[in-house]
């Protein structure tokens, strides 16, 4: 299990290194040098921002299309694929013309490159997760397939201690001058790293059995529409599941720097120092959230993340703008942990709603489709609100109004603690049988 965890993260860290670098330089760089300058710098941010919702946009057609081959051909493959291509997007990004030198193809570039980016990291997710989760013992899963959730703040940290380096030790001309592209380099170097490890594990019992079971009956579909078929409403329940979680943490770790940064006019750096300590807390959290889903239950632990999450906007905006570092850490600490009681679980809860043969196919729909109306909006309308009323009032309510949704969602989901896969997989074929002999 800690080879295979171990393997898992060290992609996942990888890519969502280069995946929120990205959120990270839309804030800071990309606003001012790829876009027209209007005077009003929360123009040329939002503008970067749609930019970045680009990658959302494309995160689901990559779940599909991963989705789909992982399987019919493995997750240990799939994800070897992912984390090149999102690789050489990333080290291609750190070589863009900016506006002043090629006008309109900066952008046009930019977006280009963000797609593709988009497209590896919504294949990456589902096999990274379900290449653990299927590995995992039944009444433990909860603990170890938390472990690529915690990847994803590790690999935010490690993009903020790249970002907060460079913007340290080099003048803000220097930085916004070239310094920013050193961290879109560095990907190449940790790609392979990332790429070496994941050589050495293989994909759980569990598929290669139904993978060979696959063979043998060619009647037995797998993929999207089978997955819509067969299991539309564990579709549905995961997409509601996501919606608020998905929007508050994006409200968190993207528009809070632009928040601070522009409204309550906090440095740069200051900014990445505090964010630097609230992705270790998170990172530490989520493993301890996802055990206690394991003896509590996946539903309590998931009700209060969002049931707090409905309150979190009105409480951490007036601690952000008392400019109080401390305080502004503990908004933002408060922020992740409340989103950790979320997050840490996703992956058991959507691998125990669907069968082996679609299970790829379902948890990645399941995620990443959310993410288009959910974490790519979310900085886009929180910004626009911002920018048109001057107040954080409305961005609370809309942070609440998410977070009802997924508690909605919540109270739908079959409590699945400690359920077997093979038992799911056992109902899937009873089923099958069922309406066979109904053909006949």
């Amino acid at each position: 299990m800690r080879r295979v965890v171990a393997a898992s993260m060290a992609g996942t860290v990888v890519e969502w290194y280069e995946f929120f670098l990205y959120a990270t330089a839309a804030t800071l760089v990309f606003g001012q040098i790829f876009f027209v300058n209007t005077g009003n710098p929360l123009d040329g941010i939002i503008k970067a921002f749609v930019t970045y919702a680009v990658g959302f946009v494309a995160r689901p057609i990559g779940g599909i299309v991963f989705g789909h081959f992982g399987d019919k051909y493995g997750r240990k493959h799939l994800l070897q694929v992912a984390i090149i291509l999102v690789g050489v997007t990333t080290f291609l990004m750190g070589c863009l013309p900016t506006f002043n030198q090629v006008g309109y193809w900066a952008p046009a570039l930019l977006v280009i490159l963000r797609f593709l980016q988009g497209f590896a990291v919504g294949g990456e997710w589902g096999g990274a997760v379900l290449l653990v989760a299927e590995h995992s013992p039944s009444k433990s899963r909860g603990f170890w397939a938390s472990f690529p959730q915690a990847a994803v703040p590790l690999g935010n940290l490690l993009a903020t201690v790249v970002l907060l380096i460079l913007s340290s030790t080099l003048s803000d001309a220097d930085f916004l001058g070239w310094g920013w592209r050193i961290g879109f380099w560095l990907s190449a170097v940790i790609v392979g790293v990332g790429y070496y490890i994941r050589t050495k594990i293989s994909d759980a019992p569990i598929f290669q059995e139904m993978q060979q079971e696959l063979e043998q009956d060619k009647s037995e579909a797998y993929g999207v529409k089978e997955v819509f078929k067969r299991y539309p409403r564990g579709v549905f329940t995961a997409m509601g599941l996501r919606f608020g979680e998905n929007v508050l943490y994006y409200m968190v770790v993207t528009f809070s720097i632009t928040y601070l940064r522009e409204h309550v006019e906090t440095s740069t750096s200051t900014i990445l120092y505090l964010m630097l300590i609230a992705h270790v807390v998170h990172a530490i959290a989520i493993p301890l959230i996802g055990r206690a889903s394991d003896r509590v239950g996946r539903k309590p632990v998931y009700a209060l993340g969002a049931a707090l999450g409905i309150g979190w906007g009105f409480v951490a905006f007036p601690l952000f703008d008392t400019g109080n570092d401390f305080l502004v850490l503990m908004a933002v600490i408060l922020g992740l942990l409340i989103q950790g009681l979320m997050y840490a679980s996703q992956p058991a809860i959507m691998s125990e709603m669907f069968p082996t043969r679609m299970r790829y196919s379902g948890v990645s729909l399941g995620y990443q489709v959310t993410s288009i109306v959910a974490g790519s909006l979310a900085p886009i309308i929180a910004t626009w609100l911002l920018n048109e009323t001057g107040s954080s009032v409305p961005i609370s309510v809309y942070i609440a109004i998410t977070c009802v949704i997924t508690l909605v969602a919540v109270v739908s989901l079959r409590e699945t603690k400690g359920i077997d896969l093979e038992s799911i997989d056992a109902e899937d074929r009873r089923r099958l049988a069922e309406e066979r002999a109904a053909r006949v």
